[in-house]
C-alpha cells in the first residue's frame, strides 16, 4: 500500500495484501468479523431508492465473503442549505428498509457537510474462520456462476441521459437494491473454490483480479452472461460511463477476445456495476446442483458462464 509499513497481527486473516472484497480478523478459533466500507455519490434521481442501493452494495463484500453482515454505522456527507432535509431524511430510511431486509442493526455513524451528496455504510458482520470465502482459490476444473445480469453502469447512464423509459428505471432500481444474502446462503452450503461481487471494476476486472498471478485461466462463454434488457441497445448508442474504459485500459492485456467476438460486448463486459452480483468458482462435479439451488431459492437470473482452464494462465478468452 504506497510502500507504508502496515502493522502486524496474527489474527487479521484477509488484510491488504490481496484485493479481496472485506478485512477479516479472529476473534477466537470460532468467531471472526469481517469488516467492509462503501459509499458514493446518488446514481437515481428517487432518494429512497438511492439509500436502499448504496445500502446493498455496502452489504454486499460481507456476502461475497461468505458471512452473515450483523451491524452498521451511517456515512452521510449532505449539503444543508441547499438541499431539504427530507432528501436525507429518505435515503436514510431506504438504507435502513434494507438493513431491516438483511437483519442487521443499524448502530451509529457519521455526517459531515459536503456540496454533493454521499451515502453509504461501514459494515461488520461475522463468519467462521475456517469458512472464510476469498476471491483466490479458482483451479482448473471450476465453472463461474453469476447471480445478477451485468449493465447497470450503462442503463444508469443512459438514464442520467434522460432516454432511458420509466420501466427500465424500475427494473434496474430494484435490480441494485436486491440483497446477495439468498445467493450467498446458497453458496454456503458448497465447497465454493473462490467468489467475489461484480462492482466498479466491471465483470472482466474483477474476473482478472481473480487470477492474476495464478497459473488458471478464464474461458468466458459471451452468449451465457446475462445482460439487463436494454443494455446493447443503450451501450450502441454510446451509453458507455468512462469508468469502462478505465477498465479496459488498466485490464486490456489480460483479455483476448475472438475475432468473432463484438468489440460492442467486451465494452460491456468491463461497464463497472453497482451493487451487482456475486461470481462464485465450484468445481463441475457440483455446479450444476449449486445452480439448480439458487434458481430455487429466487436467484432467477444466475448463470453459468464460463470456465477455470489451465492454458493461457492469467488470461481471460471469450468466446
Amino acid at each position: 500500500m504506497c510502500g507504508l509499513e502496515l502493522p502486524h497481527d496474527p489474527n487479521v486473516l484477509v488484510g491488504l495484501k490481496g484485493a479481496d472484497d472485506a478485512g477479516v480478523y479472529r476473534v477466537s478459533n470460532e468467531l471472526a468479523i469481517i469488516q467492509t466500507v462503501d459509499f458514493f455519490t446518488p446514481i437515481v434521481d428517487d432518494p429512497f431508492a438511492f439509500g436502499q442501493i448504496a445500502a446493498a452494495n455496502a452489504l454486499s463484500d460481507i456476502y461475497a465473503m461468505g458471512g452473515t453482515p450483523k451491524t452498521a454505522l451511517n456515512l452521510v456527507a449532505f449539503p444543508s442549505g441547499q438541499m431539504d432535509i427530507a432528501v436525507l431524511n429518505a435515503v436514510l430510511s431506504g438504507g435502513l428498509e434494507i438493513m431491516q431486509r438483511a437483519g442487521v442493526a443499524l448502530i451509529g455513524g457519521h455526517s459531515i457537510q459536503d456540496k454533493e451528496m454521499k451515502y453509504g455504510l461501514a459494515v461488520t458482520g461475522f463468519i467462521q474462520p475456517d469458512r472464510i470465502i476469498q476471491n483466490t482459490g479458482l483451479a482448473p476444473g471450476d465453472l463461474l456462476i453469476l447471480t445478477k445480469p451485468i449493465g447497470t453502469g450503462i442503463i444508469n447512464t443512459a438514464i442520467k441521459g434522460g432516454i432511458a423509459s420509466a420501466q427500465t428505471i424500475d427494473m434496474v432500481t430494484q435490480l441494485m437494491s436486491a440483497l446477495n444474502r439468498e445467493a450467498a446462503e446458497v453458496m454456503s452450503r458448497y465447497p465454493v473454490s473462490a467468489c467475489t461481487d461484480i462492482t466498479g471494476f466491471g465483470l472482466l476486472g474483477h474476473l482478472a483480479e481473480m487470477i492474476t498471478d495464478t497459473n488458471a485461466g478464464i474461458r468466458l462463454d459471451s452468449e451465457a452472461i446475462p445482460l439487463i434488457p436494454g443494455t446493447r441497445d443503450f451501450a450502441r448508442q454510446g451509453f458507455i460511463p468512462g469508468g469502462a474504459f478505465n477498465n479496459k485500459a488498466f485490464r486490456s492485456a489480460q483479455v483476448q477476445a475472438g475475432t468473432d467476438i463484438d468489440p460492442l460486448l467486451v465494452d460491456i463486459f468491463f461497464d463497472p456495476q453497482t451493487s451487482g452480483g456475486l461470481l462464485i468458482g465450484i468445481h463441475t462435479a457440483t455446479a450444476g446442483e449449486l445452480l439448480q439451488n439458487l434458481h430455487e431459492n429466487g436467484v432467477s437470473e444466475a448463470a453459468i458462464i464460463g470456465e477455470v482452464i489451465s492454458e493461457s494462465a492469467g488470461k481471460i478468452t471469450i468466446t
